[in-house]
């Protein structure tokens, strides 16, 4: 659909048919590989977005170019819900329905046929881009607030499909906040136990993906707003982590709050992050 050029990688935006959703879907790629010679293969990246996000925002604002290029890795920007479809709600409110599929296989009637962006993550969109992309078989994910929580949920579910996992402001207990509240109530109904299947806190407490990592890394800024309004909940994913004796590094950044000029400031030590443990 698109392409750019930045720091000597591509930068491109594909479209295609999603079964698991029933619709088409968009997403974007910093493909270093026109840099690095020969018929290389790389180890992928996905980042997934925050609330209101499309496959766009990371790509257009996060600065991450310099990082693909210097670490040789691909990294794969998804959208963060459906949006050929249009479900009565789903566009009311801005932290539910379109822009806001949680990274989960919805249950409830209204949405379970097009909501299932943890299938999507997990499975289809890693099909389409073996397809696309020279990959290596080797991934990591990564992602912020919304996304940050898809990514630790998603990590720690499938502890054996990804070499490491690290997020910015992630919704670290979404089962106690009201994003989370609202999401899961609607997407997977009012049993709160269901909930738990989503929430990187509970999964870490019930030994989910024990010993898969050897670290988690997250950063927050501590001017972020959301963090003081108690969506983020980080201490809470600390305490779970300490109890089981999961690491991981949380790093509170003075200052920074919610936006892409923080992920902008960090996203070198993200990618290094990954990188590291995708050629180890």
């Amino acid at each position: 659909l698109n392409s750019k050029k930045a720091f000597g990688a591509n930068v491109d935006q594909y479209e295609h048919v999603s079964g698991e959703l029933g619709c088409k879907m968009q997403f974007s790629v910093i493909d270093p590989t026109p840099i690095c010679g020969g018929d290389v293969k790389l180890p992928v990246i996905y980042w997934l977005s925050g609330l209101t996000c499309t496959d766009r925002n990371f790509i257009e604002k996060a600065g991450a170019f310099a990082a693909a290029v210097k670490y040789k890795v691909f990294i794969v920007c998804p959208d963060t819900s459906p949006r050929g479809v249009d479900i009565e709600g789903d566009s009311d409110s801005w932290d539910f329905g379109k822009g806001a599929g949680f990274y989960v296989n919805a249950t409830e009637p209204k949405w379970k046929s097009n909501y299932r962006m943890y299938e999507y993550v997990t499975k289809e969109l890693p099909s389409v881009v073996s397809t696309v992309l020279p990959v290596n078989g080797k991934q990591s994910i990564m992602g912020h607030s919304m996304g940050g929580h898809g990514a630790l949920t998603i990590a720690i579910k499938n502890a054996g499909a990804y070499k490491s996992v690290s997020a910015f402001a992630p919704i670290c207990n979404p089962s106690q906040c009201p994003w989370g509240e609202k999401a899961f109530t609607n997407y997977l109904g009012a049993d709160r136990e269901a909930w738990k299947a989503y929430d990187a806190t509970e999964l870490v407490l019930g030994g989910a993906g024990k010993g898969a990592y050897g670290d988690i890394l997250v950063d927050v800024g501590d001017a972020d707003d959301f963090l003081a309004k108690g969506q983020l909940r980080p201490d809470s994913l600390r305490q779970a982590c300490d109890k089981v004796g999961q690491k991981l590094t949380l790093r509170m950044q003075p200052g920074y709050d919610h936006s892409y000029f923080f992920i902008a400031s960090f996203i070198d030590d993200h990618v290094a992050f990954h990188a590291a443990a995708l050629s180890a």
